[in-house]
């Protein structure tokens, strides 16, 4: 069973991540960051999603603001508190004493060439981590990332809210070294729940699936509302199956580069896949050499029904 950090800011596409983890890996921790909503709403989301499903996982705070400029939140689509649209229980548990950055150090050197870290926020941390001990890429077997996009942006018509919102982060992430996947918003805003999937878990049995029912509704009518789209989509979740159940999303070995200077492109991905498309010759140099494996689809309904059965798996 893969060993897994989940680095990220709750948020209820990463709520979801962290049930699903917690189910089909060795969850290790959970490390919070500024996005979805402040760091303080953020920490306290991951702390009540453990309380409410019973998970005995160290959770470290992190990074309040990106690298550069101030943070940015996404109260439109996760309301004012990151996670609203459910009653959560209060948390049970405190974080821990280590700060995020150290708690990602500690626990990549303790499980050396084994530890997977995913990445389903604004990379602060990550790239903080990676700056203070170099070794940190060599001792990752993988960093999995929900971030970017190969077509549109959904923060700007460029950009990926958690790319957009640390851009210096999550280029210094790209280009550090680690094998590294990319699942982007291309792929995640096709890849959620739909209506009689909510339904479905609202019909099962205990408070978890309840409460995420409820949650889940909350984020479907938001994303109708702001982006017109008909499903809640489970972005981060699509970051943690390539190590679950790899046959549910394509990916291709591309070079992924992070725009940070372009007044309307800042924050964008720029993903090289001109040879990656189906009857593509081979004959175009590639800008770079490939540096992460970056989703192209997903069985979004199989994916999905992976995701319901372990939601509906907890008491």
């Amino acid at each position: 069973m893969t060993k897994i950090l989940v680095d990220c800011d709750p948020g209820h596409d990463d709520a979801i991540a962290i049930l699903f983890a917690a189910r089909r890996c060795e969850l290790v921790g959970i490390t919070t960051v500024h996005g979805n909503a402040s760091l303080e709403n953020t920490t306290r989301n991951a702390l009540a999603i453990c309380t409410l499903a019973g998970l005995d996982v160290p959770v470290a705070r992190g990074c309040e603001a990106p690298l550069v400029g101030a943070a940015t939140h996404a109260g439109d689509i996760h309301g004012r508190s990151g996670l609203d649209g459910a009653v959560l229980p209060e948390p049970d548990h405190a974080p821990i004493d280590a700060h995020a950055v150290d708690f990602i150090i500690e626990q990549a050197e303790r499980h050396k060439g084994e530890l997977v870290l995913a990445v389903v926020g604004p990379q602060t941390n990550v790239a903080l981590a990676l700056r203070r001990e170099p070794r940190l890429a060599s001792w990752l077997k993988a960093i999995t990332i929900m971030g970017g996009s190969t077509t549109v942006g959904n923060i700007t018509p460029a950009a990926e809210f958690n790319v957009y919102a640390d851009p210096e982060a999550a280029a210094a992430v790209f280009a550090c070294g680690a094998p590294t996947w990319m699942a982007g918003y291309n792929v995640t805003r096709q890849t959620g729940f739909t209506q009689p999937e909510i339904d479905r878990l609202r019909r099962g049995r205990g408070r978890t699936a309840a409460a995420i029912a409820d949650l889940m509704q909350f984020y479907l009518d938001g994303q109708r509302r702001v982006f017109g789209l008909d499903i809640a989509p489970m972005h981060d979740v699509c970051a943690i199956f390539p190590f679950v159940r790899p046959d549910l999303l394509t990916h291709v070995e591309a070079s992924v580069e992070v725009e940070l200077s372009g007044r309307l492109t800042r924050g964008m991905t720029v993903c090289d896949l001109r040879n990656k498309r189906a009857g593509a010759t081979g004959a175009i140099q590639e800008a770079r050499r490939p540096n992460a494996r970056v989703a192209t689809s997903s069985d979004a309904r199989a994916l999905i029904s992976e995701v319901i059965d372990a939601v509906l798996s907890y008491p």
